[in-house]
């Protein structure tokens, strides 16, 4: 009997104006290393999950870099991580749509639906500052059966305003935020994420 789809998690990497050459490095590679831990590798050929990536950034800049695709062996995993860890940067220099990412995200889920849950984790360094209305966007998704998760970048100070802001306007009901304290903590923070959406419960 053939194992069925788990997940289906889109990836969804800011890269607007505030994310810097170095800093969108440190996000492709976290996300690459992370997929290559054998404890989270092991975890996505379990639930046989599903893969994409989208990049956005401002109003109308949103794209799908890596399209769906089955984690249906070791060979799949490392070659994903691999693309990951070369893909281009898709724009530069722009503002921050946060609802017109999720609001795209959304729209990816079409060729995975026969996977048990459908999962938008988005990552960000600030609040939203262009496109339409967050809320919409955030329910569209919501009522879809999709729920959102998400990394908060914040600066090494002890506030965490972005963390707050993706907690009250971002996250479904049964979302989680984790806070990646600086980009140089992404990589922890992708690693810790990812195995805490696909991995099964014990018992």
């Amino acid at each position: 009997m053939a194992r069925t789809c788990d997940v289906a998690l889109l990836l969804t990497i800011d890269v607007s104006g505030s994310i810097d050459r170095g800093e969108y490095r440190l996000q492709v590679d976290g996300l690459a290393d992370a997929l290559l831990d054998p404890e989270l590798a092991d975890a996505l050929l379990l639930g046989q999950v599903a893969l994409s990536v989208v990049q956005w950034s401002g109003t109308g800049r949103q794209t799908v870099s890596i399209p769906w695709r089955r984690m249906l062996s070791a060979g799949e995993v490392a070659d994903f991580a691999r693309r990951a860890r070369a893909l281009p940067r898709a724009y530069t220099g722009s503002d921050t749509a946060v609802g017109e990412a999720i609001g795209f995200s959304a729209r990816q889920f079409g060729s995975v639906q026969d996977c048990r849950r459908k999962v938008i984790d988005i990552s960000g360094d600030g609040p939203q500052n262009a496109g339409g209305p967050l809320a919409p966007e955030r329910g569209g998704a919501a009522l879809a059966g999709i729920e959102i998760n998400a990394i908060a970048i914040e600066d090494m100070g002890r506030a965490s305003p972005i963390t707050e802001f993706y907690r009250r306007f971002v996250i479904t009901r049964n979302g989680f935020v984790m806070t990646a304290r600086g980009l140089g903590d992404y990589p922890r923070a992708i690693r810790a994420k990812i195995l805490r959406e696909v991995s099964k419960p014990l018992g």
